[in-house]
């Protein structure tokens, strides 16, 4: 009898060793935690009691469900500049989670051009070794498996897991933090948190190459009719695909697809249940987002925008706040005649659009950072990064800060002539102090003839054309390359624009 009692207490305590409290990924040692809105802290245990979860002051309760997953909230916080502990008890089990912020966090993501690494920048070389700043706390969530033009090794297939595809913690900005992560990521962040004057934590997951649809929350494609093709396995069929991208993939999974096993890392859905699932649960200040190459292949409005809007609204969905700042830059200018940029300035718009239609959506004009010549990279971030934080800073945080350049705001036709007026052309003039390039006038015939533009303070911009007698329509910058010179007082260029734009409502 005693020998079963003794054998009974081993197992027990067998038992509690074996006890195990863990916190969900989004959650860490260094982490910013977000400013004045209830946060939920989330994670499993092996043991179905009670949890104490304590930080800033505040002792909230969690009881595991069957599943041994629990669920806390703590109640707003103000910004907290000092590091602070989270502790997790349950019975004798405590874990701990150490220096802590409270602040702003932002979430950025996309495809190659926000993964491109500070240290690849030119200006990222020269700033890496002033990265260290305690109140700027990074996540660079690295991809384990890339989609360079070569067949897949079964050691990358084992990585095609949503638990596995994507590794990282949080850290604290330092020169070895900052120099492996999104150089787009860092200077928005970095100029935030010098702005705000309060910690800002970045979380960067991105992809090469990767489609919007790969970012698409599975929920979403399993509901939406209009994505019905990107369901299953057949899904590198769908019309929805660029041509660049079922090229990609079947470069990489081409030999597995037969076997009924096509998984990839542009596979409709993959990419948010991988990398941003995790991160819904907190009510992070907005999403920076740099992405469209691999979808620019279509001059299909009502397919560009369909994709856009879904990929928004899904997003509000599932950060569950239909007012998500989502802030997009805006495709730059490529010097490329190839087919697969030919409709980059179709993109732009419809990114302009979707600006035009949602009040937390903002695009940012970057058609003068681009490349002069055929790379897709073009390896400055730092004023892209600039042009992100402006325009945080003055739509969501209501600062003053310049973030807007020329746009068109009214168009008359009188005679021969087109009078256009803008918004935010407070000092309109060009770089070179000749007259503004890239305007161009329609008549009935939709022919588009080079014009000539004069400015007429303070907000005016008259076209003449004599190819075009009886104009119609104006469009300016229409093409995947230009050079251009119009810009406002903060030298901030003019919008892209087509007055014929086709209607997308």
């Amino acid at each position: 009898m005693k020998s079963l009692h003794l054998l009974i207490t081993s197992l027990g305590i067998a038992s509690l060793a074996m006890a195990e409290i863990t916190v969900d990924q989004a959650y860490d040692s260094h982490m910013v935690l977000p400013q004045g809105k209830k946060v939920p802290i989330t994670g499993t245990s092996t043991e179905k009691t009670p949890l104490t979860i304590s930080f800033d002051g505040q002792s909230v309760q969690a009881k595991p469900d069957a599943k041994g997953k629990w669920i806390a909230y703590l109640a707003p916080m103000k910004a907290n500049s000092k590091g602070q502990t989270l502790t997790i008890k349950q019975g004798n089990d405590t874990k701990s989670l150490e220096d802590i912020l409270v602040g702003e966090v932002w979430l950025a993501s996309g495809q190659s051009n926000m993964m491109w690494r500070l240290n690849q920048t030119p200006s990222g070389k020269q700033n890496i070794p002033q990265a260290g700043n305690d109140q700027l706390r990074i996540l660079n969530k690295v991809a384990q498996v890339h989609t360079a033009g070569s067949a897949y090794k079964d050691t990358d297939l084992e990585k095609l897991t949503p638990e596995k595809f994507y590794t990282g913690t949080w850290a604290v900005s330092s020169p070895q933090s900052a120099a492996p992560t999104s150089a787009v990521a860092y200077y928005t962040a970095k100029n935030l948190q010098e702005a705000l004057k309060v910690p800002v934590g970045i979380i960067h997951c991105s992809l090469g190459g990767s489609e919007m649809a790969a970012w698409f929350p599975s929920e979403t494609i399993n509901s939406q009719a209009s994505l019905k093709s990107l369901r299953g396995n057949d899904w590198l069929k769908s019309d929805l695909l660029s041509p660049w991208v079922k090229l990609r993939s079947n470069q990489n999974i081409g030999q597995y697809v037969k076997k009924g096993k096509p998984m990839h890392p542009f596979k409709p859905g993959f990419l948010f249940d991988s990398g941003i699932k995790q991160f819904t649960n907190l009510p992070i200040s907005g999403v920076i987002w740099y992405q469209g190459e691999s979808d620019a292949e279509s001059r299909d409005n009502k397919q560009l925008m369909m994709l856009l809007n879904t990929l928004v609204s899904s997003w509000e969905k599932e950060f569950k706040n239909p007012q998500l700042p989502f802030v997009m830059v805006q495709l730059p200018r490529i010097n490329d005649k190839a087919a697969i940029r030919a409709c980059w300035p179709e993109f732009r718009e419809a990114q302009q659009q979707i600006a035009d239609q949602k009040n937390n959506v903002y695009c940012v004009n970057t058609i003068d950072l681009g490349s002069t010549n055929s790379d897709v990279h073009p390896p400055e971030k730092l004023e892209v990064g600039k042009r992100l934080s402006n325009t945080i800073l003055s739509n969501v945080y209501k600062k003053k800060a310049p973030h807007a350049g020329p746009s068109l705001k009214n168009m008359k036709i009188k005679g021969n002539k087109v009078y256009l007026q803008f918004d935010h052309a407070k000092g309109l003039s060009t770089t070179d102090d000749s007259s503004p390039k890239l305007f161009e006038i329609a008549g009935g015939d939709g022919e588009y003839k080079p014009a000539q533009a004069t400015i007429q303070k303070p907000d005016i911009i008259i076209l003449e054309s004599d190819e075009v007698k009886t104009p119609k329509h104006v469009r300016y910058a229409w093409a995947t390359f230009v050079e251009p010179n119009l810009v406002n007082g903060e030298n901030l260029p003019a919008n892209q624009f087509r007055s014929d734009a086709p209607k997308t409502k």
